[in-house]
């Protein structure tokens, strides 16, 4: 029991300093992709900034975050798929359109996927590790050419409302988009009676569509009470804006 106990502690105090500096070796040149479809390729870079190699594989999805790369069908070509990066190296990927046909009056979302595989961990081989693979998942809007208007224009053309809360406690906000581009937002608060009310989860608004965000409990607000919205821009960067909420 004593053993085992011993052993218990060690693994648990190695998990907690794992858990506290897990971090990927393999980091994305930027937060999202956008892909001008009349091109034929787009690159992204890939940095290593760690001393030691990884192993990295790299494919796209359609949403579905839990797929298996060999089962996802997406209209695009990444090279190279798999390759090993050594320390404090530099990739380039090339995310290529294959010509299946897409939407031409808004645009399509896809999500390309980084996994960053560690190597083995050196050292007596009857220590007690875990390592882990990490990946990065990041958007890709792939965007026609000659869409109305401008991406970052979409942000103050988005009408807003407050809806009953889809588990039936409380209220939530409703966002509405007319325009051809997705709008993302990484915060949304509610001004109303001297109180904020916050999302800090974020979420995004399909073109033409209609989405619902959760809004911590926000009970009562009337229509008129003030949205504050900040948006991401094609480089990650903020948009900042202020709506009225219709009922």
């Amino acid at each position: 029991m004593k053993l085992l106990k011993k052993m218990t502690m060690g693994i648990s105090f190695a998990c907690a300093l794992l858990a506290g500096s897990a971090h990927a070796s393999v980091t994305i040149g930027g937060t999202r992709v956008v892909y001008p479809l009349e091109q034929r390729e787009v690159t992204v870079k890939l940095d290593n900034d760690s001393n030691k190699p990884s192993l990295v594989q790299v494919w796209m999805d359609d949403g579905n975050a839990d797929a298996k790369p060999g089962d996802i069908k997406v209209p695009f070509v990444i090279t190279p798929p798999i390759f090993r990066m050594d320390p404090n190296k530099a990739q380039t990927l090339r995310v290529m359109y294959s010509g299946e046909a897409l939407p031409q009056d808004r645009e399509s979302v896809y999500w390309l996927n980084v996994l960053d595989i560690p190597p083995k961990a050196s050292g007596a081989t009857d220590a007690n590790t875990l390592q882990l693979a990490l990946r990065t998942r990041i958007k890709v809007f792939v965007r026609p050419a000659k869409l109305p208007g401008k991406a970052e224009d979409a942000p103050a053309q988005l009408s807003w409302k407050i809806v009953a809360s889809s588990n039936g406690k409380g209220q939530a906000v409703s966002v509405s988009n007319p325009t051809p581009y997705y709008v993302s937002f990484s915060e949304v608060d509610v001004e109303s009676g001297g109180r904020t009310y916050k999302n800090e989860r974020g979420g995004m608004v399909a073109p033409h569509a209609t989405e619902v965000l959760p809004v911590a409990q926000m009970n009562a607000v009337p229509a008129g009470a003030k949205v504050h919205f900040t948006a991401i821009n094609d480089y990650g960067g903020a948009i900042t804006g202020d709506a009225t909420l219709g009922q």
